[in-house]
C-alpha cells in the first residue's frame, strides 16, 4: 500500500470510526439545516473543519501548542453543544446568511479542538524527522475532508427522503435533530474528566 493511501485511510477512518462518533455528531449538527442547493456553503464549512483539524495537528505534531488531553475531550461536546443549540434556536428563522460566520467560527474552532485530540495518536504513527512530517498531515487532512464529504451527503440525502416523503417541515427536520444531537452530546459532557481534575 502506498503511504498516501496508508495516511489517506487514516484520515477517512479517523470520521467514519464508529466509536468516534463525535465527529458524525457534529457534521450532522453542522449539516441538517442545509439542503443540497446549499451545496457551495457546506463544502466551504466541511473545509474550514478540515483546515482547523490540520493546523491544530501541525501546531501540536512540532510541539507549538501542547493542550491537556481531558481539556480537549470536554471542548469536543462544547462545540458539538454549540452548533447544534445553535441551529435548535434559530431553525425556520430567516437570515441564515447573517448566522454563516458563526457557523463557520464555531466549525473552525472544532477543527482545531477535534485536531488537538488527535495529536498524540497522530504524532506515534509519523515518520521520524520534521521534514517528513508535511506531507503525511496533508495526507491524511485529504481523508479527513473525503469522509466529512461522505457524511454530509449521507445526511443531505437523509433529510431530503424525511422532507419530501414523509412531509417533515426544514425547520422541524432541525429541531428534530438539533434535538437528538444535543441529547447524545449531554451525557458526554456530564461524564467528562473535567469535572475530576
Amino acid at each position: 500500500m502506498s503511504e498516501f493511501m496508508l495516511y489517506f485511510k487514516i484520515g477517512l477512518n479517523h470520521v467514519l470510526d464508529i466509536n468516534g462518533y463525535d465527529h458524525v455528531l457534529f457534521l450532522i449538527a453542522l449539516t441538517v439545516p442545509y439542503a443540497f442547493k446549499d451545496w457551495k456553503r457546506v463544502l466551504l464549512l466541511v473545509t474550514l473543519f478540515t483546515v482547523g483539524h490540520t493546523l491544530a495537528l501541525i501546531l501540536s505534531v512540532y510541539e507549538i501548542v501542547i493542550i491537556k488531553a481531558y481539556l480537549v475531550e470536554f471542548l469536543i461536546p462544547i462545540t458539538i453543544l454549540v452548533a447544534a443549540a445553535f441551529h435548535l434556536f434559530t431553525a425556520g428563522k430567516s437570515g441564515k446568511n447573517e448566522s454563516i460566520t458563526f457557523v463557520a467560527f464555531v466549525t473552525l474552532f472544532f477543527g482545531v479542538i477535534h485536531g488537538l485530540g488527535f495529536s498524540n495518536y497522530f504524532k506515534t504513527i509519523l515518520p521520524g524527522s520534521s521534514t517528513d512530517k508535511l506531507l503525511p498531515l496533508l495526507e491524511f487532512a485529504l481523508g479527513i475532508e473525503a469522509a466529512q464529504i461522505i457524511v454530509v451527503i449521507i445526511v443531505l440525502l437523509l433529510s431530503y427522503i424525511v422532507q419530501t416523503f414523509f412531509r417533515f417541515s426544514k425547520r422541524d427536520w432541525t429541531l428534530v435533530m438539533s434535538a437528538f444531537v444535543i441529547g447524545v452530546v449531554l451525557p458526554m459532557i456530564i461524564k467528562s474528566d473535567i469535572w475530576g481534575a
